[in-house]
Order: C-alpha cells, then sequence, then structure tokens
C-alpha cells in the first residue's frame, strides 16, 4: 500500500502578510464615525479615497498614491452631499471616476481631476435620483462600461446607464423589486449575469440582473447570512455571517442549489462583520473581520473540503475599514499577490500641564540638631522633595510651597488616523 502524506500539499503554503513601513503609510487621516458596514475605504493604481466626516454633510478625501506621511488637516475633500457618504466604489475602467452614495438618498459620480486638489470638490459630473431613502451600497458592472448598480433603504436595487448627456438622471433603466428588507451586500459573478445579495431577513438571493428575477433563494434557518461572494469560475457562492449560537461564520454554497449549503465554518465568537475577499486567479479566499487585527486565507478547492485553511496575518491594530488594490496595481516583481489598506486608529501624544506638587511625593528631613533638641527646641518638620538629577530643595512646613509647573505627556485616543497598507503577500 502506497503512503500518503497527512496535509494537503499546496503551492500557497508559504504565502505571509509584511505591513508596510511607516513611510508608506498615511498619517492624520480623518476617518468617518459611521457604523454603517461598508468598508469606508477604495482603491485604485493612482488614488485612495477614504470617507471622513463633514460639518453639515458628507465627504470623502482622494490622495494620491504616491503621497504617503501626514495628511495636511486642510486637505481639499471632495464633498456635495447632505448626509454621511456611506459607500464609495472607483470605476474599474476608468482610474479617474468614482461613485458614492449617501444617506440624503443621492448616487453622486464624480470626476478626479489629474493633479492635486486645491480646494474642496463640490460639482459632481452626473447625479442620480431615483431611491427614496438612504443608499448604501453602489456597485459597478465588472464588465459593461458606465453600468451601476444600487442598493437603498427602501429595499430596491436600481440599475444605472450613465452613458448619457443628462448630468441629472432621476429614472434607472431597471428597478429590481423583490427584497423584504434592508439589502446587506451585492455582488457579482465574473462576467456580470447573475448578481447576488444578502438580505437583513438573512436570506442569500442569486438574481437576473436583466430581467429581475430571482433565480435561487437560500432560507437556511441554520446560517445568517451578511455578506455575500461570488468565488469566480468555481460556480459557488460564499456567505459571512452567524450560526444559530452567534458565533462567527463562513458557509460555502452552490449556486444552482441554495438549498443546503456546501460547508459551514466557525470562526470565533466575535461580534464584528466579516468582510469576504477572493482573488480568482489564485483561489485564494481573505476574510477580514471590522475591529478585528488579524486577515485570514484560505485556499479554495472544487472539491472537498472546498475550504482550506493556510494561516493569518496578525496585527495589533484593529481594521475600521479595509481597502483593496486591484491586480494591475500591484508589485509583481516582489511576488506580492494582494494588497490590503487598513483603517486604524492610531494613540497620539497631547501635551498637558499639571502641578509637579501633586506628582511628587514629598519626603521627611531632620529639622534640629541633637543638641538643640536636647535643649529644649521645636521647629516644624522640614520636607524634601523627590527630584531626579538636581538637589533635592528643602523647605518648612510653616511656609507656603512655591507651585512649580511642569508639562508631561499622557497618551489619550485622539481624532488622528491612519491607513496602513500590508504589503507583499
Amino acid at each position: 500500500m502506497s503512503w500518503h502524506p497527512q496535509y494537503r500539499s499546496s503551492k500557497f503554503r508559504h504565502v505571509f502578510g509584511k505591513p508596510a513601513s511607516k513611510e508608506n503609510c498615511y498619517d492624520s487621516v480623518p476617518i468617518t464615525h459611521s457604523v454603517h458596514d461598508n468598508h469606508f475605504c477604495a482603491v485604485n493604481p493612482h488614488f485612495i479615497a477614504v470617507v471622513t466626516e463633514c460639518a453639515g454633510g458628507g465627504a470623502f478625501l482622494v490622495i494620491p498614491l504616491h503621497q504617503t506621511g501626514k495628511l495636511d488637516p486642510h486637505y481639499p475633500k471632495v464633498c456635495g452631499h447632505r448626509g454621511n457618504v456611506l459607500d464609495i466604489k472607483w470605476n474599474p475602467f476608468d482610474d479617474f471616476e468614482i461613485a458614492s452614495c449617501s444617506e440624503d438618498t443621492m448616487i453622486k459620480i464624480w470626476d478626479i481631476p489629474r493633479q492635486l486638489l486645491s480646494k474642496n470638490l463640490t460639482a459632481c459630473r452626473k447625479e442620480l435620483v431615483g431611491h427614496s431613502r438612504r443608499v448604501g451600497l453602489v456597485e459597478w458592472h465588472p464588465t459593461a462600461a458606465n453600468i451601476l448598480f444600487s442598493a437603498g433603504y427602501d429595499y430596491k436595487v436600481m440599475v444605472w446607464n450613465l452613458d448619457t448627456k443628462e448630468s441629472v438622471i432621476k429614472s434607472p433603466v431597471k428597478t429590481i423589486d423583490c427584497h423584504q428588507d434592508v439589502i446587506l451586500s451585492m455582488s457579482f459573478n465574473t462576467n456580470g449575469s447573475l448578481l447576488a445579495t444578502t438580505c437583513k431577513d438573512r436570506k442569500i438571493r442569486v438574481l437576473d440582473p436583466r430581467a429581475g428575477s430571482i433565480l435561487q433563494e437560500a432560507s437556511y434557518k441554520g446560517h445568517r447570512a451578511s455578506k455575500v461572494l461570488f468565488l469566480g469560475n468555481l460556480k459557488k457562492l460564499l456567505s459571512t455571517g452567524t450560526s444559530r449560537w452567534n458565533n462567527r461564520q463562513m458557509a460555502l454554497w452552490d449556486q444552482d442549489d441554495l438549498s443546503v449549503p456546501l460547508t459551514e465554518e466557525d470562526l470565533d465568537g466575535s461580534s464584528g462583520v466579516l468582510f469576504p475577499f477572493y482573488d480568482a486567479d489564485t483561489n485564494m479566499l481573505y476574510v477580514v473581520g471590522k475591529g478585528d487585527g488579524n486577515i485570514r486565507y484560505y485556499e479554495v478547492s472544487a472539491d472537498k473540503p472546498y475550504l482550506n485553511y493556510l494561516t493569518e496575518y496578525r496585527s495589533y491594530h484593529p481594521q475600521k475599514g479595509i481597502g483593496v488594490m486591484p491586480k494591475r496595481g500591484l508589485d509583481v516583481s516582489s511576488c506580492e499577490i494582494f494588497r490590503f489598506y487598513k483603517l486604524i486608529t492610531t494613540k497620539s501624544l497631547i501635551s498637558s500641564t499639571r502641578q509637579k506638587s501633586r506628582l511628587q511625593k514629598m519626603v521627611g528631613g531632620h529639622s534640629l540638631c541633637w543638641r538643640k533638641r536636647r535643649q529644649g527646641g521645636r521647629q516644624n518638620t522640614r520636607w524634601r522633595r523627590r527630584k531626579p538629577g538636581s538637589q533635592m530643595a528643602l523647605t518648612s512646613s510653616n511656609a507656603p510651597h512655591q507651585r512649580q509647573r511642569t508639562s508631561y505627556y499622557r497618551c489619550s485616543i485622539g481624532n488622528k488616523k491612519k491607513s496602513e497598507g500590508s504589503g507583499s503577500w
């Protein structure tokens, strides 16, 4: 009988994550305080866009990819929404066009100039009006140019044709009205012929985006899906969510039969939303948890056991958002196969002033010699202040203390943010 190894051989078993150096990070980037379950970051080979805070409306920053280091506090913003920006996506066919959606029910299409922004950009190229409630998701069609999909809190998915002359488009070319609750995620297959969605009713639906009809629907009660993703040409779906015991869970489905998942895998008991990312060229799956510091990655196969755990990248900084560089922006000379941009919060040093007498204790010292004490002399205790590196001062307790002020530093959570690239994988 021939011998077979107990482990599964994989050419990706030695893949590792490498954090970027401090010089290649973006510091002091103000990140949005929104708790909406989205990435809040979009990346292409020219720019990195980050949703930020803005008084009186919503805004996001567009930073050139090469402009690393500390960001100017007065750096120009892309602002034109009257509500918080909930999602941003770069056009996959135009690196200088980005779509944004907001709580103000509007979707805006922006043209980003090739030179650096010198002032706030407030004029968009197109404005899409059709949703009656806030818009939470936008997604570009993967193969057809100028086709945008949007999902709102009115339970509708709208299809927009941007190849028109109008600056304000008030009627979508298609409205898909088959959901019973808020839509949580959307994902296209490779050629864009199928659209998968997850809804707040915890159901997974596979739709025909042309006809707007439901092809498959999963109502499996053992897995409550939150995010869904097509896995390239494997004809499979991966969903992330929670199990019936509220553990974070992944489930793999056959896209032609959503009655029962092919496999389920419990991860942990954390509460952060899991975002899946798939690389069709290497069949590698990356799972990123919001509020986690680690990134798990798997190899997906067409046969059992389907999901093969490889390893994970660990970091002490929990991510608030995540962005992914397209394949055409990777450094192939260093064998880079995937790149994440993490939005993390950092601690800053804030100067403060305190009274030194409150920080440093006094110690008692002698006030009288032995002879004076024997003769009946009395005097209050003299105190000396502990002061490292210098002569200790002596003061009398019946004399007023001189308050000396000194500056020290304390750690506190500030508003300074930065995004961290994970380097080579």
